[in-house]
């Protein structure tokens, strides 16, 4: 998908960039085979596009200009260095940005450059912040304040933690691909959160003025369904893609007519995407039937979304089940995000006293002091427990920690209606 262009030639360079980034980057990788090359030769287009554009105006295909630009340059540097002639003979044909990709050569096999740019990233030699860090700066976009803002560490650590990773990469000389067997294997897990990572960085921005971005959402769905696909014995992927389908079935709903987010309570489920939810339960289905044990991490969320997508109105849902199925994901993987949503969920099964028991020894914790939702969380639960003015200091307190603009206006919103 590319974005379309705007009256505003630098904001449109901006907003293009953004969405098409990631796929800029992955097929340069894979001409010059270094991650940390190619995310320069991507910014180098950046830069001749704000150069260029405002002086001739946005181009039909902008998506299409950066990537050929990229390309090009790619290929530039490959002739003026001595040891890539060989690389050159091979990509030779690239300058023409219409020839087809070559086919996969065996059934395990698959052409798809992001897929290989996850896995690359995701290779056993980084840490596991370190691939977490990079997969969000190269195919979610994030700038380095944003990554640091979502996992609420410094700044500096993040950008440390980029280019130690970069510098890894192309030092061990990493194989820019989709590995086999055993390595691939071994790298799953870690492609699986970071897939997971990109969605919901897609489902609900970090930062900036849109509350969704659907280009990331649709790349990490179709991610997560080349995966079931290449690894058809794997319940965690299976569980994964049928989380993604759950999620992305609510996308048209999630916002009004003016982009403003819309609460789970309030959107119309007419809008969510039956077809969608339907390839969900058949993925949640294909997770079930390869299990050979308990459910994953993966596996139960998808069952957790399946509460949702299968109550036709939201008085319809089993909350009771939705809480049970939280408190075994807390088991199973626990993390404080986890315990928050399970209060959630306890609140509309047994009432928000028991939960509010819950968030409070979250916030004691210390955790999440920083994370919006917490004070989200528990401001609804002080104003349904009828504590209106401690419920829009936290509404007040959640607004002052987002960082993205159309939940901030919905946050100061709940705030003013606590009076």
């Amino acid at each position: 998908m590319t974005a379309q262009p705007t009256g505003d030639p630098r904001g449109a360079v901006e907003t293009v960039f953004r969405i098409e980034s990631p796929r800029i980057v992955a097929a340069v990788a894979r001409l010059v085979r270094d991650v940390g090359l190619a995310e320069e030769l991507a910014q180098d287009a950046l830069v001749a596009a704000l150069e260029q554009w405002p002086r001739d105006g946005v181009p039909d295909n902008p998506g299409a200009w950066l990537m050929a630009t990229a390309r090009h340059r790619a290929v530039d540097l490959i002739r003026r260095r001595e040891n890539y002639a060989r690389k050159l003979a091979e990509v030779g044909r690239s300058l023409d940005t219409t020839v087809a990709p070559e086919e996969p050569s065996g059934p395990d096999d698959i052409d798809d450059d992001l897929l290989r740019l996850v896995f690359t990233t995701c290779h056993p030699v980084l840490s596991t912040q370190a691939r977490t860090a990079l997969t969000l700066r190269l195919l979610g976009g994030l700038t380095t304040p944003e990554i640091a803002r979502a996992f609420l560490v410094p700044e500096p650590t993040v950008a440390q933690r980029i280019v130690r990773a970069k510098r890894t990469l192309a030092t061990k000389n990493i194989a820019f691909e989709v590995p086999y067997g055993p390595d691939r294997e071994a790298r799953l897990g870690s492609v699986l959160d970071v897939i997971y990572l990109i969605f919901n960085e897609g489902y609900a921005a970090t930062a900036g003025d849109d509350w969704l971005r659907p280009a990331l959402c649709e790349d990490a769905l179709r991610l997560a369904r080349v995966l079931s696909g290449l690894m058809p014995k794997e319940p965690e992927v299976h569980g994964l893609t049928a989380l993604l389908e759950f999620q992305a079935s609510r996308s048209a709903a999630r916002t009004g007519p003016d982009g403003a987010p819309v609460l789970l309570k309030d959107q119309n489920r007419g809008r969510w995407n039956r077809m969608l939810i339907a390839r969900g339960i058949q993925a949640l289905g294909r997770a079930e039937a390869t299990a050979g044990g308990p459910p994953g991490p993966y596996a139960l969320q998808a069952t957790i979304a399946a509460c949702h997508a299968r109550a036709y109105t939201y008085e319809e849902t089993d909350w009771r089940s939705i809480a049970t199925l939280y408190a075994l994901l807390a088991a199973r993987a626990p993390s404080p995000v986890v315990e928050l949503n399970r209060a959630v969920a306890v609140s509309m099964a047994d009432g928000p006293a028991p939960a509010l028991e819950i968030v409070d020894a979250l916030a004691a914790e210390g955790t999440l002091r920083d994370y919006h939702l917490l004070p989200s969380v528990r401001g609804d639960l002080l104003q349904r427990l009828g504590r209106p003015a401690e419920a829009r200091a936290e509404f007040e307190r959640a607004a002052a920690l987002t960082h993205n603009a159309r939940e901030r206006a919905l946050l100061e919103r709940r705030a003013e209606a606590c009076g």
